[in-house]
């Protein structure tokens, strides 16, 4: 008799299955064992499945289908804002629950996957709790609209709207499940044979960072099983219009995934495929991909009516491969169940829900005072002043250990690493070479050797190349970071950061507040930024942070020195948010930057700024690869009798508002310095800032030096007219002394 593993984590595994196993519409190969009768003639079992395991999730089928129909009527009344249904779906999603362990595997479902949650432990109450945005709704306690799934206990990740992103994320959950097992590590835990489980649309599977996963997943076997529910349209966008071929059809290239194809209508083909594929996967053979073809009886969503565009032949045809009906009267043929018990059924399922239904009406709803809870959780760091720290003006030249800000970095690598397991470095070109051939060469270590040295000391598992894809780096970075690791994914250019804005921006930086902090993203993202560089051009010079600065849940510091970039990097290790740590290129062995090591412990808080130079008459805020530039104007301006005060932010978001305010006071006049493009850059937001919170202390109006609304070009004389440069610091600076 086939078990479910609902409840009982050990399954038999069987033999290795072939690369391709056909189900559709096949129901002699789902059939098990001979039936066991009860006394009386009842079957005890139906194709070699317990019969309180068929009834239950012939419930389950009807309870979801109920669901949909109530958060319809709840939309209608204007008590649900939104709703998308999971019809279609039922028999496909409970029957693969059968095979999956909540709170051992891991699952990043989508919105049609309202089955798939109830048979892994998602109560109903949960799921209208969420449509009518409750502060009770266990996702996300009335910030997520319907069916984006997520809890903690059952190790369902938080789900986001955007199709296709969860696949990276899941395939860094799986990376990290297969590093973790092996280690005992704070905080983080791994079972030897979990899975991981994610699932998404055919329409889904347009998107890139599908592709990407399939990569990753299959080039280094992960535990991966990739769910496609094809139920034929995307909203409006038929499947032919999607693609040349078949989702299981393209992905026939990508060595060692299985790849199956099941009719997902088809309770039992659905049940026995499942149990199959997850016995594969924990068995270490790779991960695998399901091509399930389902149905959509409902419109795609609550703001869609698919009779515009589907004809009601269409439809009708489609109503007669209803998975519900289908199981039924299976069910119902077989003995399982009577007419009339299937008709209870349905009836106290919907007695239930509509029972539900009015309860979750008088739920609590949220405090508004509370949307700002959750956003990003800042460490408590001490404040220090680093041990033997340069001057403003350039090194110590009488300390022998003054390094460069490169090498800081590098150094501070090669610390955290060695006092956590869980720190891993990873991104295009960060490994030294092949494991081959690494005793006989120097070494790569990334482009600007920040990282060199880091796969020899901690070996290839902590200190890896990636595909040239920074979705994918980041990511990957994101499921590693849900598993409770430290990852460091290094993207290698500013300037080619845009593949992974989706997963910085709607998946990492989202986390914790769509999570209402049940999951959060500890990620490090470091990244060569800035210009100066003599040659560098529009892909290799620009800056851009503002664009960051406008994310919330995103921490982004640009260290402008040596001392401030260890301190910082640290710090950045001990978020439980992602941080975007901006290294400028320019910096990284400029002489002017150089300070002291500072001492394992020693580390900067975010959000306070660094007053760099003392001044009376003027305060310049900047930060990056203009402080320098900004002391070597206020000397200029020195020597006309006049003092200029110059603040390093270091942390942008947060930024340091009280210091930027305190020296306003003394000097009453503000200039912002930055080597972004002028228009929309951080400084406008810090003039913005001062000129409301500063305004009664002001006796100019607050000015600001960026670079021209241009992209960065080749030619040295052409980079040094777009850039902001000292004398055009300083003569912004003398005309506002003279105001």
């Amino acid at each position: 008799m086939t078990k479910s593993t609902r409840t009982t984590p050990d399954v038999a595994l069987p033999a290795r299955v072939a690369p391709v196993v056909e189900l559709l519409g096949d129901a002699n190969k789902a059939k098990g064992p001979a039936d066991a009768r009860r006394p009386g003639g009842r079957s005890a079992a139906y194709r070699g499945i317990d019969r309180a395991e068929l009834v239950e999730d012939f419930r389950l089928a009807c309870t979801s289908r109920a669901l949909d129909d109530r958060a319809i009527t709840l939309q209608r009344q204007s008590r649900a804002y939104f709703e998308i249904a999971g019809a279609g779906h039922e028999a496909l999603g409970l029957a693969m629950a059968r095979s999956l362990r909540p709170g051992y595997d891991w699952f990043f479902p989508y919105y049609r996957d309202q089955a798939l949650v109830l048979g892994l432990g998602v109560t109903p109450r949960d799921i209208l709790l969420q449509a009518v945005g409750s502060s009770e709704d266990s996702s996300s306690g009335g910030r997520q609209m319907p069916a984006h799934w997520g809890n903690k206990a059952l190790n369902i990740v938080s789900q986001s709207s955007c199709t296709g992103s969860q696949c990276l994320p899941a395939v860094g959950c799986a990376e990290a499940s297969s590093y973790i097992a092996r280690r005992n590590l704070q905080g983080c835990a791994a079972h030897g044979d979990e899975l991981t489980f994610v699932s998404l649309g055919e329409g889904a599977t347009s998107e890139g960072e599908f592709w990407e996963s399939l990569n990753t997943m299959c080039r280094l076997r992960l535990p991966v099983v990739c769910l496609v529910e094809d139920n034929g349209w995307a909203i409006s966008v038929q499947a032919s219009d999607q693609a040349p071929a078949p989702i299981s059809e393209l992905v026939q290239g990508f060595r060692g995934l299985a790849i199956h194809k099941v009719d997902g209508t088809d309770y039992f083909a659905c049940r026995s495929l499942a149990a199959e594929a997850a016995a594969r996967v924990r068995a270490g053979e790779g991960p695998c991909l399901i091509h399930a073809m389902v149905t959509r009886p409902y419109s795609h969503s609550s703001q869609d009516t698919q009779s515009k565009y589907r004809t009601f032949n269409d439809l009708e045809e489609e109503a007669t491969r209803d998975p519900i009906v289908r199981l039924e009267r299976e069910l119902t043929e077989a003995g399982v169940l009577t007419g009339s018990e299937a008709a209870e059924i349905r009836k106290s399922v919907g007695d239930l829900v509509t029972a539900i239904g009015r309860d979750v009406l008088q739920a609590p709803r949220p405090d508004p005072t509370t949307v700002t809870h959750h956003v990003v959780a800042l460490p408590a760091i001490p404040e220090r002043a680093p041990t033997g720290r340069s001057s403003a003006h350039g090194p110590d030249e009488g300390s022998t250990q003054s390094v460069g800000m490169g090498e800081a970095i590098r150094r501070v690598l090669f610390e955290q690493m060695k006092a956590d397991e869980r720190i891993r470095v990873f991104g295009e070109d960060v490994a030294d070479a092949g494991e081959d051939i690494i005793a006989f060469v120097e070494g790569k270590g990334g482009v600007f050797g920040t990282t060199h040295g880091l796969q020899r000391e901690f070996g290839i598992a902590r200190c890896y190349n990636t595909p040239l894809a920074e979705a994918n780096i980041i990511g990957r970075g994101i499921g590693q970071a849900l598993r409770g690791l430290r990852p460091c994914a290094e993207i290698q250019f500013f300037d080619y950061i845009w593949p992974a804005m989706q997963q910085i921006q709607s998946e990492a930086a989202t986390t914790r507040w769509r999570s209402e902090g049940q999951f959060t993203v500890p990620l490090v993202i470091r990244v060569a930024i800035g210009g100066y560089l003599t040659g560098g051009a529009i892909w290799h010079s620009q800056s851009g942070e503002s664009i960051f600065t406008h994310i919330p849940g995103l921490i982004v510091v640009m260290p402008s020195r040596s001392s401030d970039a260890a301190g910082l990097l640290r710090t950045a290790f001990r978020c439980e948010d992602p941080v975007l740590f901006l290294e400028h290129k320019h910096l990284l062995r400029q002489k002017y930057a150089r300070d002291p090591l500072t001492p394992a412990d020693y580390m900067v808080p975010l959000g306070r700024a660094a007053r760099v130079r003392s001044g009376d008459d003027l305060t310049i805020v900047t930060w990056g690869a203009t402080v320098q530039k900004s002391l070597e104007a206020a000397a200029q301006i020195a020597a006309d009798g006049m003092s200029v005060e110059v603040i390093d932010l270091r942390s942008l978001i947060p930024w340091d508002k009280e210091a930027v305010a305190s020296s306003v006071a003394r000097t009453s006049r503000l200039l912002v310095v930055h080597e972004d493009v002028l228009t929309s850059g951080f400084g406008a937001e810090v003039a913005a800032w001062a000129g409301e919170a500063c305004f009664s202390d002001l006796d100019a109006p607050i000015s600001r030096v960026g670079a021209t609304d241009t992209f960065v070009a080749y030619e040295p004389t052409l980079e040094r007219a777009i850039l902001p440069q000292t004398s055009g610091i300083a003569a912004a600076a003398r005309a506002l002394l003279a105001y």
